[in-house]
C-alpha cells in the first residue's frame, strides 16, 4: 500500500488549511467518504483540498463545518486560503487556475500571445508591462512568479494533464521581445514537445477561415471526476462555462480548429525554423523592415 504524503502546513496558507482539515477529520475518525456524504462533492475533491491542490468552495466549507462540528472555522478561513492560492492572478481566473491542476486534458487556443503555461519570464514580463506600464515593478514581479509557477504541471511524473495547444503562425513571427528572447521563448515550447509533455499545432497565416476567428483565449478542460468545462478570456475579464450543451459546442469547434492546423510534426518544424531565424538575426516574418516615416 502506498504511503500517503504528509502535508507541510508551513508551506502556504492553503497547505495549513488542508492540514487542519485532515487533522480534524481524522481526529473524529471520519473517512473522506463519510465527510463529503450529503454534499455535492466527491472524495477526490476533498482529498485535493487537504493536499492544497484545490480551493474550498463556500458551500463545501459550510458542509464540512457541520460534519466536523468546527463552529464555522472552515467557512471563515476558506476566503483567506482562496486569496493566498491566487496571489499574482486575476480573481476572475481563480476557477480555471484550480481546475488546470487536476485536469486530465487541457486544450487551448490563444490567438494574441503564447499561452501563460508556455511563457518564459521575459515574454511574460513584456506582456505585463504593456498592459500596465505604470504598475510598480514589485507587483509585476509577483505576477511573473505566479505565472511561471503554473508550469509545474509539466514537471509532474504522472504525465497529467495532456496539453494540446493550437497557435496561429503570427505568434511565431511577432517580435514581442528581443530576437534572442524570442528564440528562447520558442525553444521553451520546443523543449516541452521534445519531452512529450505538450502537443502543438500551428495554423498557417494563409489557412483561411477557422472556427475561432472571432474568439479570444479559449481553454477546454476534461476531468476524471467532474464534467468538462470551458474558460474564455478577454482583456480584463474571464468567463467559466459548464453548461453541457455549450461545452459540447466548444469541443466540436476545437476539433474543427485542429483540422485546419498543420500536423504536430510540421508545426514543430515551423517553430524550430522561426527560433533559428531569430538566433541568426533574420526577420522571422520574412519581410524587409519598413520605415514608418515613409508610410
Amino acid at each position: 500500500m502506498a504511503r500517503r504524503k504528509e502535508i507541510d502546513g508551513s508551506a502556504s496558507v492553503p497547505a495549513f488549511y488542508g492540514k487542519e482539515l485532515r487533522w480534524k477529520r481524522e481526529r473524529l475518525g471520519l473517512t473522506l467518504e463519510e465527510t463529503v456524504e450529503g454534499s455535492f462533492y466527491g472524495v477526490s475533491y476533498l482529498s485535493e483540498i487537504e493536499r492544497a491542490q484545490r480551493r474550498m468552495p463556500l458551500d463545501l466549507a459550510r458542509h464540512v463545518d457541520r460534519v466536523l462540528g468546527t463552529d464555522g472555522f472552515f467557512e471563515r478561513c476558506c476566503e483567506d486560503a482562496r486569496k493566498a492560492r491566487n496571489t499574482g492572478h486575476a480573481n476572475y481566473a481563480e476557477k480555471v487556475l484550480d481546475a488546470e491542476k487536476v485536469a486530465q486534458t487541457i486544450e487551448e487556443w490563444c490567438p494574441a500571445a503564447f499561452p501563460g503555461l508556455l511563457q518564459t519570464a521575459e515574454y511574460a514580463r513584456a506582456l505585463a508591462r504593456a498592459e500596465r506600464p505604470l504598475e510598480p515593478v514589485e507587483e509585476t514581479d509577483v505576477k511573473i512568479r505566479a505565472r511561471l509557477a503554473r508550469a509545474c504541471l509539466f514537471e509532474e511524473s504522472h504525465g497529467r494533464p495532456e496539453y494540446w495547444v493550437v497557435l496561429h503562425e503570427s505568434l511565431l513571427r511577432l517580435p514581442v521581445v528581443s530576437p534572442v528572447q524570442m528564440a528562447d521563448q520558442l525553444d521553451r515550447i520546443v523543449a516541452l514537445v521534445r519531452r512529450n509533455r505538450i502537443v502543438p499545432q500551428v495554423i498557417p497565416w494563409n489557412a483561411g477561415a477557422h472556427p475561432f476567428m472571432s474568439a479570444g483565449t479559449t481553454i477546454v478542460m476534461t476531468f476524471a471526476d467532474a464534467p468538462p468545462l470551458v474558460y474564455t478570456e478577454s482583456l480584463h475579464s474571464g468567463v467559466t462555462i459548464d453548461d453541457p450543451a455549450l461545452v459540447m459546442k466548444y469541443r466540436r469547434s476545437y476539433d474543427l480548429l485542429r483540422a485546419v492546423a498543420l500536423p504536430p510534426k510540421a508545426s514543430l518544424a515551423m517553430m524550430e525554423a522561426a527560433a533559428e531565424d531569430y538566433r541568426n538575426g533574420n526577420r522571422a516574418d520574412g519581410l524587409e523592415r519598413r520605415s514608418l516615416a515613409h508610410e
